[in-house]
């Protein structure tokens, strides 16, 4: 059922409401950066799986050491991806390299610095060693069976090391949404093309297809213009295409904005139209009767930005089973807002010595103000049924910019 001009909470709760299931597939591990993992990465055996010496030098039975010796025959050396070998007698010494497996009999290893070597015996330079040093155990990190990492969790680079360290040549992910991102109006021209005095470019459209590249999401771009008709027909082909349609502009009160009424004709169901918030308040979102989500953005960019960081990453949050996790930053200067709406005031991201997160608004012209974007890092979320908001405050803080 449609609600008018909801608060951001009820806004997020329908949005909860009508997140979707993502089918599982399998993808080859080279492949799978990026995305969320739809299985459980177990150890398929202890890791490490063999008491792994962590530096060159020479391995020795401890009691030895302890008992006074100092001056140890070399009996072999152990190198990296041999058999594992065995001390015979316990006064002797095997030189171990790196990475190599401890050998058995042995329970402690004393690096090339600190030692001496000379006519086939290994000399202890120094008074202390501690028993069983230098020694990564078997099953210290991981027993086998256990999960490393659960389901559900976003893969990267540390996920993608565990799971060639336990075999997954292949691994489950959640299948991203097949997505269109459509502009609309008359106005637009494409990038390539020089603009007339009454025409701007599509802009939009690019911002919101990286962010949704970053999210591991296969966009594609379409446009649609001012006529219903055309609206119509173009938007009932793209409904059957694809699962998630994203649309800029064509949602506000003006006399060509056609988008409500054409997507009800295609029997969309509207969840609701308008946010009590700023910017980004004609936001638009429905559910097709073949079961695709419709994001109908306001056109002004930075309405536009936010309405896809606050709403729709949370729906596809929602949708692949991730724990949402949400950065809080300082406020560093007070802000006043009459208005009694939900403020996504734009500010620059920075911290202190104390190491807590310091936000700093940054000011523009409203939100046709794109230029504006590359300045800040991202937005503070003040809330409705307040106007000052002083400095030294927490807020809630979503960024749009990543950092190498």
């Amino acid at each position: 059922m449609e609600k008018t001009f909801i608060t951001y909470e009820e806004a997020l709760s329908i949005l909860e409401k009508n997140k979707t299931t993502f089918p599982t597939i399998r993808v080859p591990i080279k492949d799978c950066g990026g995305y969320v993992l739809a299985e459980d990465l177990t150890a398929d055996r202890d890791l490490p799986p063999y008491d792994r010496v962590t530096m060159d030098g020479i391995a020795i039975d401890y009691s030895s050491f302890r008992n006074g010796q100092r001056e140890f025959p070399i009996m072999g050396i152990a190198p990296a991806g041999s058999p594992q070998q065995t001390l015979s007698d316990e006064n002797t010494c095997i030189e171990v390299m790196t990475g190599a497996i401890l050998p058995n009999k042995s329970d402690t290893v004393i690096r090339y610095e600190d030692i001496t070597i000379a006519d086939g015996k290994a000399c202890i330079d120094i008074t202390e060693i501690k028993h069983r040093q230098n020694i990564h155990f078997k099953g210290s990190d991981v027993v086998k069976n256990a999960v490393i990492s659960k389901a559900g969790n976003l893969i990267s680079s540390a996920e993608i090391n565990v799971a060639a360290a336990t075999g997954k040549f292949t691994v489950a992910i959640k299948q991203m949404p097949k997505a269109v991102i459509i502009s609309s109006g008359d106005e637009l021209v494409d990038v390539h093309e020089t603009p007339l005095t009454h025409q701007i470019r599509r802009s939009n459209v690019y911002g919101i297809q990286n962010t949704l590249k970053e999210w591991g999401i296969p966009v594609e771009l379409r446009h649609l213009p001012d006529n219903k008709e055309e609206m119509k027909t173009i938007l009932a082909t793209l409904l059957q295409d694809y699962d998630l349609l994203v649309i800029t502009g064509g949602v506000s009160k003006g006399k060509f904005d056609y988008l409500p009424e054409v997507l009800a004709s295609l029997d969309v169901v509207k969840h609701f139209h308008k946010i009590q918030q700023r910017p980004g308040k004609p936001f638009w979102f429905g559910t097709s009767k073949n079961n695709k989500r419709v994001f109908a953005l306001p056109g002004n960019p930075v309405s536009s930005f936010v309405c896809v960081y606050i709403y729709l990453k949370f729906w596809l949050i929602k949708s692949l089973g991730i724990e949402e996790s949400m950065l809080y930053a300082i406020l560093d200067q007070d802000v006043r807002f009459e208005p009694n709406l939900i403020y996504f005031l734009e500010a620059t991201l920075g911290s202190n010595l104390s190491g807590s997160l310091i936000a700093t608004p940054v000011k523009g012209n409203g939100s046709g103000d794109f230029a504006n974007l590359v300045k800040a890092d991202g937005f503070l979320i003040l809330p409705q049924n307040k106007t000052i908001f002083t400095k030294g405050e927490v807020y809630p803080f979503v960024p749009y910019r990543n950092y190498l």
